[in-house]
């Protein structure tokens, strides 16, 4: 009798382990899109949060330079669309693309359209966790009305944004590349954009 209870609670043990492990090969296979949409989307994240991004979305209204986030020199200001203040418009000093080298390290960069966001829809990236990013990106209210789809086409192609991966002078690129940071953000938004925890 007791050799027949020891062999059904080995025989309980072995199912009930058995089943954990088909429950939890289950979990994984389901969890997998998500794991790599979250995975997609923290590179992302790292271009977004990157000197190259952040410090034009900013929370407040004067622009950040420099790999270390400095406050801009000569007191620039957002202005009331984005693009500075008047007569301190961002295009007085940021042309059309990057000076040559022999202007120096220190020479203000340029791509199309320099501008930060515009004051009522400031996008910022700064001290915000993965999370709140995620909820900011996702927010066309946020985003000046753009859904991700749109998001998607702005990182993929505007000339501004790719000033990022080619910033001149010794600024540091934003990470990955430019179209690994689009397809990031594509496998991501065509897996639902699912937020981190936190």
């Amino acid at each position: 009798m007791r050799a027949h209870h020891s062999i059904a609670r080995w025989r309980a043990n072995h199912l009930l382990a058995a089943g954990a492990t088909l429950v939890l090969a289950c979990g994984t296979v389901g969890a997998q899109p998500a794991d790599r949409a979250l995975a997609a989307f923290d590179l992302v994240r790292s271009v977004l949060q990157h000197p190259r991004c952040q410090n034009c979305h900013i929370p407040g209204d004067a622009p950040l330079q420099y790999d270390e986030g400095l406050r801009h020199a000569q007191y620039v200001m957002r202005g009331p669309t984005g693009h500075g203040a008047v007569a301190m418009e961002c295009n007085t000093c940021h042309g059309d693309s990057n000076r040559p080298a022999s202007y120096g390290d220190r020479a203000p960069p340029g791509a199309p359209n320099w501008h930060l966001p515009p004051p009522e829809t400031k996008m910022v990236f700064i001290g915000l966790t993965p999370r709140q990013l995620c909820e900011t990106i996702k927010n066309p209210r946020m985003t000046g009305g753009k859904d991700l789809n749109t998001m998607y086409a702005h990182m993929r192609d505007d000339k501004l944004v790719a000033w990022g991966w080619n910033p001149g002078g010794n600024r540091a690129p934003a990470p990955a590349t430019q179209a690994q940071t689009a397809a990031a953000f594509k496998t991501w938004m065509d897996a639902g954009s699912p937020c981190p925890t936190q």
